[in-house]
């Protein structure tokens, strides 16, 4: 696992999912929070630590965390007794950190999880981190805020196409490359919506320059997804593994995840829209 793969999990761990989980109501959410700190500081020590039993332990703590995370979605859905395109893509960001949980645990044992190589099991914690709980989570609040048609069918394709690439590892390359491609269209979507409709409505400059970011920057990410995925099902000349997580990667953890959670908190807390108030009838003289 290089350094910049590291750090990159280490956002997500530190910064992400919390800020992330803080958008989603429950009490049984919050608990996991409070507690999610501790948890982020064993897996961030099994990050550095050589493969062996001691990373293996720090590591299992951190997929603990994931895991009650994860045991969250069906109470969450018993609360709000819905199945709306919106509470499917919080119910996948709820599950997905569990994914990235247990292929941490295996790469720090140096168990190869499913038959899976090493390097695939580290790149496989980010992208859980990200493509799975951020993805996922936002495409759920950009369905709520935006709604329609359009924001439904990214709320469920961002879901569906992180679930395609993951069953994808144990078919074939064609089928993470169809994974790909859904998810790929699920991200544009929201960003299309991100830029169309939240960056507009945006309280403040601050706010729409994230909520604009965010939406930018996944034209070119998930481009470089589809490359890669396109090259490692045809063997067409694609990026390596350590450019992806340089370009793709990063952009898509701080130009993406982190950008769209810091917007959507800033929405929470933005105080209502007053509406404009008739003129006076001295104003309308002036």
């Amino acid at each position: 696992m290089t350094t910049l793969v590291r750090l990159i999990v280490m956002l997500g761990m530190f910064v992400v999912i919390p800020l992330g989980v803080a958008l989603i109501d429950g009490s049984g959410v919050a608990r996991v929070r409070r507690v999610w700190p501790v948890a982020a500081a064993a897996g961030a020590v099994a990050l550095w630590l050589p493969r062996g039993a001691v990373a293996t332990g720090c590591a299992a703590v951190y997929a603990a965390a994931t895991l009650a995370l994860a045991a969250q979605a069906p109470r969450h859905l018993a609360r709000t007794r819905s199945l709306a395109p919106s509470e499917i893509a919080v119910l996948t960001a709820l599950a997905t950190p569990a994914v990235a949980g247990l292929a941490l645990v295996a790469e720090r044992a140096g168990h190869r999880l499913f038959g899976f190589d090493l390097d695939i099991l580290a790149l496989t914690v980010p992208h859980f981190h990200f493509a799975g709980f951020a993805a996922a989570l936002i495409a759920g609040l950009v369905c709520r805020g935006s709604g329609g048609r359009t924001g439904r069918c990214a709320a469920l394709s961002v879901p569906l196409g992180t679930l395609l690439v993951l069953a994808g590892y144990f078919v074939d390359d064609w089928a993470e490359l169809a994974g790909a491609l859904v998810l790929t269209a699920g991200m544009w979507l929201v960003g299309l919506l991100t830029w169309r409709d939240l960056r507009a409505a945006g309280p403040d400059r601050t706010t729409r320059a994230l909520l604009g970011c965010s939406a930018v920057v996944l034209v070119a990410t998930m481009l470089l997804a589809l490359s890669w995925a396109l090259g490692e099902a045809t063997g067409l000349p694609h990026p390596s593994l350590a450019w992806m997580a340089a370009t793709h990667g990063l952009g898509n953890a701080v130009g993406f995840a982190l950008c769209a959670i810091l917007a959507q908190r800033r929405l929470r807390i933005a105080p209502p829209q007053r509406p404009a108030l008739a003129p006076t009838f001295k104003e309308r003289l002036a």
